[in-house]
């Protein structure tokens, strides 16, 4: 119903709301369930909790003190011309506006701090949660929309915190109070009052239904644009390169617009709740005024004083009913972001270690497959694959893209766990290995080399952050980096981006090289760390890596054959088997795929 209402402003934009409410269906999730997740939050400082009520409880009871006084004043002071009562009255009422004001400030201060505590508690729980899921988890998934998870959607928890906790509460005591008051002093006029409820309460279902949807719509769109300007910034190369600017600009427009669309109507909808309450409230006023008048006149039920109280307090009572449906509009808006963020929490996070697994500090490096098969989302991978790589020994994968070889390399390091079989180090099965001391025997130098920001000390020594400048300097030299760096401005305190501003790939590779060194692993793992580098800084890094990998278990990937030459074992993969393993000279002899490869690639060199 929602969707059919509203979605002909959006069709000339030929925006996909059907298909945006359905995803959200798909992942709209229990509203109490995740207020109770953020009250757990809350109640983690139940000693500030307990000032925040009591100085809402404080706030609300004299809000309803000060109009009563007046009222008071009125029939007891004014009309029979008090004076001395008057004053004292008035003395009274000073001080409790003053009380008041005293404890809306303090109610602010200490919710503040509850709130600021509360999401960053839930923003370090993200993160953590970031680091303990699996890398499978953000294969699939774009960094941005991650991102936007971490800030916008608790920025939107922390907002609703900082300022609907108190206004719901507040609006809900002085309701309360409100309503015993005007009971206590006419129970006619309570009932007048009365009649508006049920129109206040159909128009807030009307507009809830809407916004509440509405916003989920914005907070997903919010994410979709991060995503896709955090992957189009990060690709800018590839998009002039290939001149797709205005297919790129294009495709954020309707991100874009989708999000303009979605913030509109969730706002515009959302706008109608004061004008509506006001509306109401105003013709609250003139009832009040008009009945109260006729009982003033022609019966003793009514004061004018009374009339007076019950003006101010209809205000006070369509007040908090305004209030919560402003704040409850907020609130959705925060509840939408909050099961974004709790979606992350409650995804599985990577398989955590065996009861049995143990702490290895020292191994040798010798690995072995035994008939490992592996299936991703049952779509299998690997079957039945076996070889041995002996302490030392470098083992080279080649084969076409999807042959399998790089989920090897993750089944080796534990980024996934295999299906059947059995991966051995030194003797010992994988699984009964903490993956902590799994990794820190190995380190890896990838195709895409990433660096940190940073100085350049920082990142080579990020594998091994008790190290020396010392020893910092002696593996940049190993790995034919040191000549590079002096040559920059500050040296080894020279700060680069995560994008290595300022050198080229070549030289980010030799960095990674270098903290590889720094590291000493038993087993190192290459992803065609040569590519796309020029031929002179290419001599450099195959010198490095010679340098890194002499008494390493070493498992590199290949696309260039020549690379490989003199690797101790070359195994060809394709579609997830082993088709052929030995070493260059073997596979030669025996005129296989291999040999194929190898041939058409000299040829293709040669011309």
């Amino acid at each position: 119903m929602l969707i059919n209402e509203i979605k002909a402003p959006f069709q000339h934009n030929k925006i996909p709301f059907e298909q945006v409410d359905i995803e959200n269906k798909k992942r709209a999730k229990n509203f109490s369930g995740t207020l109770r997740r953020i009250w757990s939050y809350l109640t983690r400082e139940k000693g500030k909790l307990f000032l925040v009520f009591f100085a809402v409880a404080t706030t609300s009871g004299l809000s309803l003190l000060g109009p009563y006084m007046v009222g008071m004043a009125i029939d007891d002071f004014i009309v029979t011309r008090e004076v001395d009562g008057l004053v004292y009255l008035l003395i009274g009422l000073i001080a409790v506006f003053f009380f008041h004001s005293l404890s809306m400030f303090l109610q602010n201060f200490w919710m503040i701090g509850l709130a600021q505590n509360t999401v960053k508690d839930m923003r370090e729980n993200l993160f953590n949660q970031f680091h303990r899921l699996p890398i499978s988890y953000f294969d699939k998934r774009q960094h941005g929309e991650l991102m936007s998870r971490l800030t916008n959607d608790i920025d939107n928890v922390n907002v609703v915190l900082n300022t609907s906790v108190i206004q719901i509460l507040s609006s809900v005591l002085t309701l309360v109070g409100t309503l015993i008051v005007m009971i206590s002093l006419s129970p006619i006029l309570t009932l007048v009052t009365m009649i508006i409820i049920p129109m206040m309460f159909l128009a807030m279902r009307w507009i809830t239904k809407r916004t509440g949807r509405l916003y989920k719509m914005q907070q997903r769109a919010i994410g979709e644009v991060n995503g896709y300007v955090e992957e189009i910034v990060s690709g800018q190369h590839v998009v002039k390169t290939y001149s797709q600017e205005d297919r790129v600009i294009h495709e954020f427009d309707e991100r874009n617009t989708t999000l303009k669309e979605t913030g509109f109507w969730a706002q515009t909808i959302a706008g109608f709740t004061p004008k509506v309450m006001n509306t109401l409230n105003f013709l609250s006023f003139g009832i009040i005024a008009f009945v109260g008048g006729l009982l003033t006149i022609n019966t003793e039920l009514v004061t004018v004083g009374v009339i007076v109280i019950f003006t101010e307090y209809a205000r006070q009572f369509t007040r908090p009913l305004n209030e919560l449906s402003n704040q409850f509009n907020m609130l959705l808006s925060a509840i939408a972001g909050a099961e974004r963020v709790f979606n992350v929490l409650d995804q599985t996070q990577e398989e955590i270690d065996e009861e049995n697994a143990k702490e290895f500090s020292t191994v040798c490096g010798n690995v072995k497959f035994e008939n490992v098969s592996f299936a991703y989302e049952d779509t299998p991978i690997l079957t039945n694959i076996s070889f041995e790589a002996n302490q030392g020994e470098t083992v080279a994968f080649v084969g076409h893209t999807g042959a399998g070889k790089t989920t090897i390399i993750n089944l080796i390091s534990r980024f996934y766990n295999y299906d059947s079989g059995r991966i051995t180090l030194d003797g010992t099965d994988i699984k009964n290995m903490k993956r902590s001391s799994l990794r820190q025997h190995m380190a890896f130098v990838l195709q895409d080399s990433f660096l940190f920001q940073g100085t350049i000390r920082e990142n080579i020594r990020y594998g091994k952050l008790d190290a020396s400048d010392e020893d910092v300097v002696l593996a940049a030299k190993d790995a034919n980096a040191h000549e590079l760096i002096m040559k920059l401005s500050d040296g080894y305190d020279t700060i680069l981006d995560q994008e290595g501003s300022g050198i080229s790939q070549g030289q980010k590779q030799l960095l990674t090289i270098a903290r590889a060194l720094l590291k000493e692993p038993k087993i190192l793992i290459l992803d065609e760390a040569t590519s796309n580098i020029d031929t002179i800084t290419e001599l450099k890094i195959q010198e490095a890596l010679k340098h890194l990998m002499q008494g390493r278990t070493s498992f590199v990937i290949a696309h260039r054959l020549n690379t490989i030459q003199e690797a101790d074992k070359i195994i060809m993969l394709e579609n997830g088997n082993i088709i052929e393993q030995g070493n260059h000279e073997q596979l030669i002899e025996q005129r296989g795929k291999y040999y194929h490869l190898y041939k058409g690639q000299v040829t293709d060199t040669a011309n």
